[in-house]
C-alpha cells in the first residue's frame, strides 16, 4: 500500500463545528448539500451550501425562478487562465434552456459572474461567485482551479474539502514515493478512490455533472503529467512509458483513497455477441476475433505488454490498396465496429486491404473493466496502453509490442492511405482540481460534432485536398450526422468560440503537412462517442464505417502526388 486516506466529509465537518449563519461552496451533489443545510437549521443555523463545481450552471439548476425569456451573463476572465475559462464553465446552459435566449458576454476581471434574468414581470440581477485559487499544481505549473469556499462573519476564504484533499494528498504520495529510475516504473498504480457525490444527468445529449468521472480524469493525467516531469521529460510528451496507470473512482458514502501496486493481468474483455450492424454496445474480444476469422486472408499477430493478443488480416483483391486501423485508444469505443463492419463491405467488393480493429487490447480490457462501475464516464485510463503509452509513438524495438501489427500492415500491404478511426468525449471533459481545462487537450474539452485530420507528406498535398472533399461530400448523405455536428458546433461556438477547423462539407477538417508516418496519407476521425450506447451508439459506428468506405471509393479514383 503507497498510500491510505479518508478525510472527514466537509459537510460533516461544517454541521459539526460551524454555530453561526454562512454560505458555503464545496465539492457535493445537490441532495447532500441540502441535507446539511437543513441539519444545520436543526440547530438554529442558517446556511446556504452551494457547488463549487461548475457554480453559475448549478445557479441556474437550483436558485433561478423559472419563465425567464431572456437572460444576459458577464462571465468574468482571469490572468492565470485562458481567456475563455469561465465562459467555457458555463457549458451547456444555452441548451438547457431552449424555451430563452441567453447571451453571453466577456465582464470584468476577477471570478464572478454578473446574471440579468429577464421575466415577463420584470428583471432581475445576480452576481454569481465562482470561487477559485491561484496555486502551484503538481508539476510546479500556475494554476486557477475552482476550490471549496466559506463566507461567515469572520469574512470569505477558502474552504479545503474533502474532494480536494483526496486529490492532493494522492499526488503529495506519488510525489514522494521512491519510483526508481528505469520504466515502465510499475506493472498497475491502482487507485481505488470512493467519491460521495452522485452524477446529475443534466438532460441533454450525453451532459453528466460527475464530480466522479471529473476525480478520475484529474487523478489520471495529474500522474501522467508527475511521471513526464519525473522522467524529466516536457508535459504532453507522449514517448513516457510509466506503467499503466488506474484510478477506479466510484461513488460510495464517505471519501476514501487506497493507492497501491498491483500486477497486470491478461483476461479479455467478454460479452455477449451482437449484431455488427446494430451493435449498441462494445463488442467482446471474442466476436472481434471471430469477425476477423470470417473475413479470412493471411492473419497478422503480436502480442501487447500484458500478453494479449493483437490480430489483423490482409485481404488481396483489386485496387488501390488502403489500412484500416481502430482501438489505438481503446476508451474510444465506436471505431472498432465501424472497421470491422467496413471491412466485410470491402471484401465483398473485393478490395484490397489489411484490417486491425483492436491494436491496444491493454487499454480495451482495462475499458471493459471500469465501464462496468461506471459506464457513462469518459474512463481515459484506458486510452493508453499497459505500457502507459500511446503505441503510435514507440521507437524502439524491445518495447514495440502492439505497434508491430501496424508496421506489419504498412509493409505487406504497401498502402499510400491509412484510414485511423478514433474517438473523443460525448459530453464535457474537465479537470476541475488543476485549472479545469485538460492541459494539452483543451480542444477535446466539448463536443463539435464528427470532424476528420488529414495528415500528409510534403507532396501529398493535393491528393491530401482532394481526398478530403471527396469523402466529405459523401458523407452529407450519412442520416443525421450532418444535423448532429451543426447541432454540436453551434453550441460549441457559444460556449468556446470558434472550432479552430476548417470546414469542408458542414465537417470541421484539419489538413496538415505531418512526417511522423512513414504513409503518406493518415485520414484520422473523430467522433463524439466516449459513453455512449444504444441508437447514439449505432449512428457513431456507421459513421465510422462510412468513412472507411468513402475514403476506399475516393482513392479509386483520385490522381497520386
Amino acid at each position: 500500500m503507497i498510500y491510505h486516506a479518508q478525510p472527514k466529509r466537509t459537510l460533516d465537518q461544517l454541521v459539526d463545528e460551524v454555530t453561526a449563519s454562512f454560505e458555503a461552496w464545496t465539492f457535493d451533489d445537490r441532495a447532500a448539500r441540502a441535507n446539511a443545510q437543513a441539519r444545520l437549521a436543526e440547530k438554529g443555523i442558517t446556511a446556504r451550501i452551494r457547488s463549487a463545481y461548475k457554480p453559475l450552471v448549478h445557479f441556474f439548476l437550483e436558485d433561478v425562478r423559472p419563465g425567464f425569456t431572456e437572460a444576459t451573463i458577464q462571465w468574468p476572465w482571469h490572468p492565470n487562465a485562458v481567456e475563455n475559462r469561465f465562459l467555457l464553465e458555463s457549458y451547456p446552459l444555452a441548451a438547457l434552456f431552449p424555451q430563452a435566449r441567453l447571451h453571453f458576454v466577456k465582464g470584468h476581471e476577477g471570478t464572478e459572474y454578473e446574471v440579468t434574468l429577464i421575466y415577463p414581470d420584470g428583471e432581475e440581477q445576480y452576481s454569481v461567485l465562482a470561487p477559485n485559487r491561484v496555486h502551484s499544481d503538481h508539476v510546479g505549473e500556475t494554476a486557477l482551479s475552482p476550490t471549496g469556499w466559506i463566507v461567515d462573519r469572520a469574512g470569505a476564504r477558502r474552504l479545503e474539502t474533502d474532494y480536494e484533499r483526496l486529490f492532493t494528498g494522492a499526488m503529495t504520495a506519488i510525489a514522494s514515493h521512491d519510483w526508481g529510475t528505469d520504466e515502465p516504473y510499475f506493472e498497475e498504480l491502482n487507485f481505488s478512490v470512493s467519491v460521495p457525490a452522485r452524477d446529475h444527468d443534466l438532460g441533454y445529449a450525453d451532459e453528466v455533472i460527475s464530480l466522479v468521472e471529473a476525480m478520475h480524469e484529474d487523478l489520471y493525467f495529474s500522474c501522467l503529467e508527475f511521471f513526464q516531469h519525473y522522467s524529466g521529460r516536457p508535459l504532453g510528451d507522449r514517448h513516457l512509458q510509466p506503467g499503466q496507470i488506474v484510478p477506479e473512482v466510484v461513488q460510495g458514502d464517505e471519501p476514501e483513497i487506497r493507492i497501491s501496486l498491483k500486477p497486470l493481468t491478461n483476461d479479455d474483455r467478454a460479452g455477449q455477441p451482437q449484431s455488427l450492424h446494430d451493435a449498441s454496445e462494445p463488442l467482446s474480444v471474442t466476436q472481434i476475433r471471430a469477425e476477423l476469422d470470417a473475413l479470412g486472408g493471411n492473419e497478422l499477430d503480436c502480442h501487447s505488454r500484458a500478453g494479449r493478443l493483437v490480430q489483423a488480416r490482409h485481404l488481396t483483391g483489386h485496387g488501390r490498396p488502403i489500412m484500416i486501423s481502430a482501438g489505438q485508444h481503446a476508451n474510444e469505443t465506436t471505431p472498432i465496429i465501424g472497421a470491422l463492419r467496413a471491412a466485410h463491405a470491402l471484401k465483398a467488393s473485393d478490395a484490397t486491404f489489411t484490417i486491425s480493429p483492436l491494436e491496444n487490447p491493454d487499454g480495451y480490457a482495462l475499458q471493459g473493466r471500469l465501464s462496468a462501475q461506471t459506464p457513462r464516464h469518459m474512463l481515459h485510463a484506458a486510452r493508453y496502453s499497459a505500457l502507459g503509452d500511446d503505441l503510435e509513438y514507440r521507437q524502439t524495438e524491445a518495447t514495440l509490442f502492439e505497434k508491430k501489427i501496424r508496421l506489419q500492415a504498412e509493409e505487406i500491404s504497401g498502402a499510400q492511405l491509412h484510414v485511423n478511426l478514433h474517438g473523443y468525449p460525448a459530453h464535457e471533459w474537465t479537470r476541475p482540481l488543476s485549472g479545469y481545462i485538460p492541459r494539452n487537450f483543451a480542444m477535446w474539452t466539448l463536443p463539435k460534432g464528427f470532424f476528420l485530420v488529414l495528415r500528409h507528406l510534403p507532396e501529398w498535398e493535393k491528393t491530401a485536398r482532394e481526398l478530403i472533399e471527396a469523402v466529405t461530400a459523401d458523407l452529407t448523405s450519412v442520416p443525421g450526422l450532418s444535423e448532429m455536428n451543426a447541432r454540436q458546433i453551434a453550441l460549441y461556438e457559444i460556449h468556446a468560440g470558434e472550432t479552430g477547423f476548417e470546414m469542408i462539407n458542414g465537417f470541421p477538417c484539419y489538413v496538415h503537412q505531418d512526417d511522423r508516418h512513414r504513409v503518406p496519407l493518415t485520414l484520422i476521425t473523430e467522433y463524439p462517442d466516449e459513453t455512449i450506447y444504444g441508437d447514439a451508439f449505432i449512428a457513431g459506428h456507421e459513421a465510422q464505417m462510412q468513412t472507411v468506405l468513402a475514403a476506399h471509393a475516393a482513392w479509386q479514383r483520385i490522381a497520386l502526388a
